[in-house]
């Protein structure tokens, strides 16, 4: 299978590198000069559970030289689906499949917007992926779950056919029935650990030592939930703690969230697909999200200060 990885950042490149090792044709596209021709020069190098191992990958900083492909893996930040897509359009072909593994809302309304919902999957990873430097990566691909699905709901060929080639290169990935449930039990997930993570400026270790901020994470992620109960999404999670405790499974102590790794680089974030997210949901539906709300608050001060 021909795939490219639209925004093969750390997560992007930890997916992309293993179905490379795996004998898929894949390219992976960054913005990063540096990045990219580091991957080219001397490919991409992957930490994983102590051990580096180097693989031969094809980057390119945009997809003008990659040609039609049979699968794109949006892994952009959420801000820049529209005009990452958009970019996209010399890669899509008749038969072309575009899987979101966004964190977040709404990445998939944006998307069949641009290319029609006939294309279209969604789905969530909780594979992690930390940059360390141009073309290297630390990966957390082990015992990480990947869910995707048809937007409609059914058990396509198609979506099974992507799961299979994941399961091969060894992505655990399943095939959802309900894949709005299974975006909403991902942004659980985003919910405990990416603010707190951001605010704090704490990597793994230490945040999960600090029984307030464990308290804290709880409570955003238990509005989280009744917002979604509300707006009848079927969540598989049942307690707020379960997102907690899965955020860290399996991840080393330095681990450091997206979110973090943004505000280190003194980047926008995607706060306000996140937490954000649940803020604007329980409006809707008449649910308070106090917790939320001041995460946000706090991420968009940090956001300001780094930007003055």
């Amino acid at each position: 299978m021909k795939i490219c990885v639209l925004g093969a950042g750390a997560l992007g490149c930890s997916i992309g590198g293993v179905l490379t090792e795996a004998g898929q044709d894949v390219w992976l596209i960054n913005r990063s000069r540096a990045h990219v021709d580091a991957m080219n020069a001397s490919g991409l190098r992957m930490l994983d559970a102590g051990v580096e191992r180097r693989v031969t990958v094809k980057a390119a900083l945009d997809s003008s030289d990659v040609g039609i492909v049979d699968l794109i893996i949006v892994l952009v930040k959420s801000y820049d689906t529209a005009a990452a897509i958009a970019s996209a359009a010399p890669m899509i072909g008749e038969h072309t499949q575009v899987l979101s593994l966004q964190n977040g809302l709404g990445h998939e309304d944006i998307l069949v917007a641009a290319v029609g919902a006939h294309r279209v999957l969604a789905g969530k990873t909780y594979v992690g992926g930390v940059m360390t430097g141009p073309g290297r990566i630390t990966i957390g691909t082990r015992g990480k779950q990947t869910i995707i699905g048809e937007l409609d709901g059914s058990v396509s060929e198609r979506v099974s056919a992507i799961a299979a080639v994941f399961n091969r290169a060894g992505l655990e990935t399943t095939v959802s029935p309900n894949i709005l449930g299974t975006i909403w039990d991902k942004l659980l997930i985003n919910v405990a650990t990416g603010a707190l993570a951001g605010i704090t400026g704490l990597g793994y270790g230490d945040l999960y030592s600090v029984d307030e901020i464990a308290d804290c994470a709880t409570a955003a992620v238990a509005e989280a939930m009744a917002v979604a109960r509300a707006n009848s999404v079927e969540l598989s999670l049942t307690e707020p703690r379960q997102a907690w405790d899965m955020a860290g499974a399996g991840l080393p102590a330095g681990f450091k969230t997206s979110m973090l790794q943004s505000l280190e680089k003194g980047s926008k974030t995607e706060i306000d697909f996140i937490n954000g997210a649940v803020v604007r949901w329980g409006e809707r539906c008449g649910v308070a999200t106090p917790v939320n709300s001041t995460l946000v608050a706090c991420i968009k001060g940090i956001e300001r200060r780094l930007a003055v």
